[in-house]
């Protein structure tokens, strides 16, 4: 039989076997299957080489080429336990294991991998699958761990998985972003897994489930259970009543319950589960009163995390923590702490901890001298939005609301690699003794007081953002570090050139000088940034050339300086532009038609320049602009943007954060000296929500089609030499 046709009918034979978990392979499979293992004793069976094959025909991406192995050929090619993420037994070629977590891979899930009936592992997380969960998942008798996290599934969790009795480990989880995407009605299925030691089911929609209390109690042997993010429903019964005696880790983080399930108790009752080495309640309406000191008998804890989100708790005395010797990672954010004035001298007798987040917890002066901080093994600090209003001593991490440089004593933070301070009162200046933070690689500082010169950086800093302080003077001249990605200057009040040193920052993505006082050409930029924000300096020269070669560069601001010259015929080639901002500049000449193909724009000003000639006809072409385009997701800059998007709408100069960004679609050429008439074709960009187009010579009609434009906000075109008629479709637009 051709190959292509038995694949066929393996396809066919599988849906029918997946919907009554039959793992009777075809005769001839069977046969040849035979006929293998007496040649070499344990090859693959081709009857599942087979079905990973069809599996294969249903990928539709594979970028990285992970299943590149899995291929017909010579024989040894064809032995699919050679096949890159597949083990097979060793003792009967059975394939045991198939592991395809993280290989980017998108398409459907093919039935045909219900032939694989003695799998003991299947892990598929971490990829883009279309649908739902196949039932058939659960049909695979002897699978002992099963991981289909983060795999952007959707619908209902399949009741079949039920049937998995060997089940120890079922990771689900989906993403925190797409939580509802997928949900369940009914966890009944779960009591007959008696052998489940990991569930992890977070971001799945479980508020529809009253009885998962009860569900999870009749898993006896239940260690880990994961329910972050799951909606889940307050009932009458409340957490006090899950029987979890072997319970080493528990995550219901994220979680509002609709009814207080007795709060205070089941605070006291976390701190009676001995065995407990990781609890998450952060962000549940458990969370409220005061932190119960009982937490202090949880003596093999490694992880706690009660951070609050509406200031719902407080502490009096957190003098139990010196009893959690083996904590790594402490959330207490937004718990009321103002009280308590020795919380430094409790967190240096905890001296296992690597991470601890006091964000906003009203933290005041500290009595206690820091100079000698036991806190060797901390990695991560966040102390963001705090207000230390009074003087203390000045072995103090970083000064606040005093003056001084920040202390000698943080390069006793050797292991330190994030340090969050930012949104605090702290002033005074950065020491060169940060330079002994070898390991540090993210400092934040953004939205304090400091001042003075930036200093030389620590060689392993990848992330440094220190945007709105008041520091000046200039930049090093070998400002930088080998491994920076991000930079972040802006709103401050930095003067001079930037320093040719920034070349070298070879993987450079995000720079950010915005609201200084740089001056002179711009030098230049290593070639992998994405976003480049220079705007509101006194930068001089043409329209940089060295641009031309950045092919990643998805967000350009060079608005508000002193650049000039005509704007180059290759700026169409920046295929990646979502966003491009050259106002209030002195450019001149026609707009470049070749702008038009930038068709990912969904921003561009060019308002405020010198600027002539007509308005490209070809507008159309930016696909960006229209309701057609996907919506952008800026989660990767989101931490990153301060005010950088200004748009004037309604005479209005407006200001997005990045969580508006992708909301705004927008064309401002105002105030230049564009003339010939408006052309038709921009009213095909349906998706526009605001065109300025007022302050020029432009004549003739109003396009009559302007009505098209469903999602427009924003039109004008005042103070231009437009004629003749309203057209009719104008009226249908809601300003």
């Amino acid at each position: 039989m051709h190959p292509a046709a038995a694949k066929l009918v393996l396809l066919v034979v599988a849906a029918t076997a997946a919907a009554a978990c039959s793992f009777s392979p075809p005769a001839a499979a069977t046969a040849g299957a035979t006929h293998a293992l007496e040649d070499s004793g344990a090859r693959c069976l081709p009857h599942e080489r087979d079905a990973l094959l069809a599996f294969k025909q249903g990928i539709t991406i594979d970028d990285d080429g992970f299943l590149a192995s899995w291929r017909r050929g010579q024989e040894e090619e064809e032995d699919c336990c050679r096949w890159r993420g597949v083990t097979c037994s060793n003792r009967t070629g059975h394939v045991v294991e198939l592991d395809l977590s993280d290989s980017g891979l998108e398409g459907q899930i093919s039935p045909s991998l219900i032939y694989l009936e003695q799998l003991e592992y299947l892990d598929l997380s971490w990829n883009g699958f279309n649908g739902s969960i196949p039932a058939f998942v659960g049909c695979f008798k002897n699978l002992r761990y099963q991981n289909l996290s983060h795999t952007s599934f959707t619908g209902e969790v399949p009741h079949q998985l039920g049937n998995l009795s060997n089940l120890r480990e079922l990771d689900l989880a989906g993403s925190f972003m797409l939580y509802s995407h997928m949900h369940a009605t009914n966890l009944s299925w779960l009591a007959h897994m008696h052998y489940l030691e990991y569930l992890d089911m977070s971001y799945i929609n479980l508020s529809m489930v009253v009885d998962w209390p009860s569900v999870i109690n009749t898993i006896p042997s239940m260690e880990s259970l994961q329910l972050s993010g799951c909606s889940l429903p307050g009932t009458s019964q409340s957490m006090t009543q899950l029987n979890l005696t072997r319970l080493v880790e528990l995550d219901v983080s994220n979680n509002y319950f609709g009814n207080p399930l007795g709060t205070s108790n089941a605070l006291e009752f976390f701190g009676s589960m001995e065995n407990i080495r990781y609890l998450d309640l952060s962000g549940t309406s458990i969370l409220s009163g005061r932190v119960p000191p009982h937490l202090g008998n949880l003596s093999n804890l490694r992880h706690l995390g009660l951070g609050s989100l509406h200031n719902t708790m407080y502490a009096t005395d957190i003098s139990w923590l010196t009893h959690l010797q083996q904590l790594e990672y402490l959330d207490m954010g937004n718990v009321n702490l103002s009280t308590i004035t020795d919380w430094p001298l409790v967190v240096n007798m905890i001296p296992s901890l690597k991470v601890l987040y006091l964000i906003e917890c009203s933290l005041q002066s500290a009595n206690q001298s820091l100079a000698h901080l036991n806190l060797t093994k901390l990695e991560e600090l966040d102390l963001s939005l705090n207000y230390f209003g009074h003087p203390i001593a000045s072995c103090w991490f970083w000064k606040n609301n005093m003056t001084g440089v920040l202390p000698d004593m943080v390069e006793h933070l050797s292991s330190l690699e994030i340090l969050m301070l930012s949104n605090n009162s702290i002033s005074g200046t950065i020491s060169a003794g940060i330079l002994k933070l070898t390991k540090l690689q993210a400092l934040f500082l953004a939205l304090n007081r400091l001042n003075g010169q930036i200093p030389l950086l620590p060689k392993n800093l990848r992330t440094l953002d220190i945007a709105m302080n008041n520091f000046s003077g200039h930049l090093p001249v070998e400002f930088g570090a080998p491994h920076l990605e991000v930079i972040v200057l802006s709103s401050n009040h930095i003067t001079g050139h930037v320093p040719r040193s920034i070349f070298k920052l070879q993987k450079l993505s995000f720079l950010d000088l915005t609201n200084n006082s740089f001056y002179r050409e711009l030098p230049i930029m290593p070639n992998l940034l994405s976003c480049l924000l220079l705007s509101n300096n006194r930068f001089s020269g043409k329209f940089p050339s060295w641009l031309k070669s950045f092919s990643k560069l998805v967000f350009l601001d060079l608005s508000w300086n002193n650049l000039d010259g005509t704007l180059p015929i290759w700026i169409g080639d920046l295929a990646g532009l979502t966003i491009l901002q050259l106002d209030h500049n002195m450019f001149y000449g026609d707009i470049p038609v070749t702008i038009t193909n930038l068709i990912q724009l969904q921003l561009l000003n060019l308002a405020s320049n010198n600027l002539s000639g007509p308005t490209p006809q070809s507008l159309s072409n930016i696909i960006g602009m229209t309701t057609k385009a996907p919506k952008r997701e800026w989660i990767e800059f989101s931490e990153r943007l301060t005010d950088v998007l200004s748009v004037v709408m309604k005479h209005q100069e407006l200001k997005y954060h990045s969580d508006g960004i992708s909301d705004m679609v927008v064309i401002d050429l105002s105030l230049n000296h564009l003339t010939g008439e408006i052309p038709n074709e921009i009213t095909s960009l349906d998706g526009l929500v605001s065109l300025n187009l007022s302050w020029n010579h432009l004549s003739g009609k109003i396009p009559k089609n302007i009505g098209a434009m469903k999602s427009l906000e924003s039109l004008e075109l005042s103070r231009n030499n437009i004629s003749g008629e309203m057209p009719a479709g104008l009226s249908d637009l809601t300003f």
